[in-house]
């Protein structure tokens, strides 16, 4: 046997290259670092000061078995060594960490156009709700009547404040829509009949579908119409004794448009003979309390359901309310009280400070102050405010590239269409600018946008990155110009420089 230029001591086999085709492979295995020679690395001590030693421990084990697998598998270079193992594994261990800090909740920049983007978490919050979150992060009156001294009722003026808003007797808080309505199928009809319309048996995110919901609950589903007609007289036939609600469903993500027909709210609540007993319940979703005609965004408003005669009218917080994620229910107090006092409301109802980010947001809905909800405020911007808000980033962009010597990428100003999202107003768009940027690596400056600090979402269109300026705040513009700098996007040039 004869000892190689690697000093691994053993032979190859003839005509093979690799480490895979070391007969002595187990050497070149017990070259590889052992957890303690790991974590004493500096950088490794790093990362035990930022994420704790148990994680880290966790990361070096899965990164000396990647090694290993690797040598196994050929897949490394022939000049391997103990200290190019051990800088390999160190690699591989920062990598592990590095997912586990895009993973963790953290700041992102919407700069897709989609306001209520789900995967961001829907609305962001008024300032004045976050100040009320940090406000009761330490103890609260949660459920303490300050006045008395003695136990008072969860998010009782929250209630009281939503009541006010939507002109309803009562109402109740949940932690989502979801859960709004599994409760109030099973606390107003488990082991009876609902009736609803075939048009309106839908399927949300995540594949929720209302037929599982009911099956849930152990309320029984009746089907009545078809999926594009439906008449007031369909309700009428399905009616008797097993009948304990009728149930309208707004179709929040879809629409239905050409020969469709379908009783109004209205039409279900006074032209319908209904049983004593019999609730009459609308399923919102979206949650908006103030019209939004004047933008030409034709959704439900929640008032309206509770004047036309809806007993229990459910929507979300975190949609067009603007608030917290949470499941509102607004309506006559006698059903509100069946819901709080049935044993599925403590497995749903909300914590401290979902109730006190949902009632900093609905003090602001009380006293018309829009301006102060970041959902509002993204809706009714203008085109002009738009455009203003593109040229600055376009100006910061260039400047800070020119300032690092680097290229500045080129930028076009572009008309662009925003949507509402979040399952509220499908398939209305509102007109936006955005700022475009040509890179002949699209996906790496996405990637890089997306793995910074602060992350950026962006959308990729054709060969032009589109940053929509609807959903970038403006105290986010320097920030996002940066991000793009530092993303490389002057190294991607694809086409001439441009200033927009």
């Amino acid at each position: 046997m004869r000892s190689d230029h690697r000093g691994f001591g053993d032979a190859e086999k003839p005509g093979c290259t690799g480490v895979n085709c070391i007969v002595g492979i187990d050497d070149v295995l017990r070259r590889l670092p052992k957890v303690d020679q790991l974590l004493a690395q500096r950088d490794v001590s790093d990362l035990i000061n930022q994420f704790g030693r148990g994680p880290v421990l966790d990361w070096a084990r899965e990164a000396i078995q990647r090694c290993r697998r690797q040598i196994q598998g050929g897949e490394l270079p022939d000049e391997v060594d103990g200290p190019r193992l051990l800088e390999r594994v160190v690699a591989s261990l920062r990598q592990l960490a590095d997912g586990e800090h895009v993973q963790r909740l953290q700041t992102v920049i919407n700069a897709t156009g989609v306001i209520l983007h789900t995967n961001l978490g829907r609305a962001p919050l008024a300032a004045a709700a976050v100040e009320r979150l940090t406000q009761t992060s330490g103890y609260t009156n949660l459920e303490v009547d300050l006045s008395t001294g003695r136990r008072g009722r969860r998010g009782a003026r929250v209630r009281r404040l939503l009541a006010r808003l939507t002109g309803a007797e009562d109402a109740l808080v949940v932690n989502n829509c979801a859960s709004a309505t599994l409760l109030t199928l099973q606390a107003v009809a488990a082991g009876r009949e609902v009736i609803l319309a075939r048009g309106q048996l839908v399927e949300i995110g995540g594949r929720f579908r209302l037929p599982d919901v009911f099956r849930a609950s152990g309320a029984m589903l009746c089907e009545v119409g078809t999926t594009n007609r439906t008449y007031l007289e369909d309700y009428r036939q399905a009616m008797g004794e097993q009948t304990a609600a009728i149930l309208r469903v707004h179709r929040s993500n879809f629409s239905l448009t050409g020969f469709v027909s379908e009783p109004t709210l209205q039409e279900l609540s006074r032209e319908l003979p209904r049983p004593a007993g019999v609730a009459l319940i609308d399923d919102l979703g979206s949650g908006l309390v103030h019209s939004l005609e004047s933008l030409g965004i034709d959704e439900p408003v929640v008032q309206d359901s509770v004047r036309q005669g809806a007993d229990l009218v459910l929507f979300s917080g975190d949609k067009l309310f603007g608030g917290p994620q949470a499941g509102i229910v607004v309506g006559r107090r006698a059903w509100i009280d069946r819901l709080a006092s049935h044993p599925l409301m403590r497995a749903v109802r909300c914590d401290k400070l979902t109730l006190a980010a949902l009632e900093a947001t609905t003090e602001l809905h009380v006293r018309g102050d829009l301006t102060a909800i970041p959902v509002y405020r993204m809706l009714m911007q203008t085109e002009s405010q738009l455009e203003d808000r593109a040229r600055r980033l376009t100006a910061a962009i260039t400047r800070l590239a020119d300032g690092q010597g680097g290229p500045v990428p080129p930028m076009q100003i572009a008309v662009s269409q925003s949507q509402i999202g979040g399952g509220s107003a499908p398939g209305h768009v509102l007109p936006s600018r955005a700022v475009t940027i040509a890179a002949a690596h699209l996906d790496a400056l996405a990637t890089a946008l997306r793995l910074g600090q602060p992350a950026v979402l962006a959308r990729c269109h054709g060969d032009r990155l589109w940053l929509d300026m609807r959903t970038v705040d403006d105290a986010e513009v320097e920030t996002l110009a940066q991000r793009v700098v530092s993303a490389g996007a002057g190294r991607h040039l694809q086409g001439d420089r441009g200033d927009g």
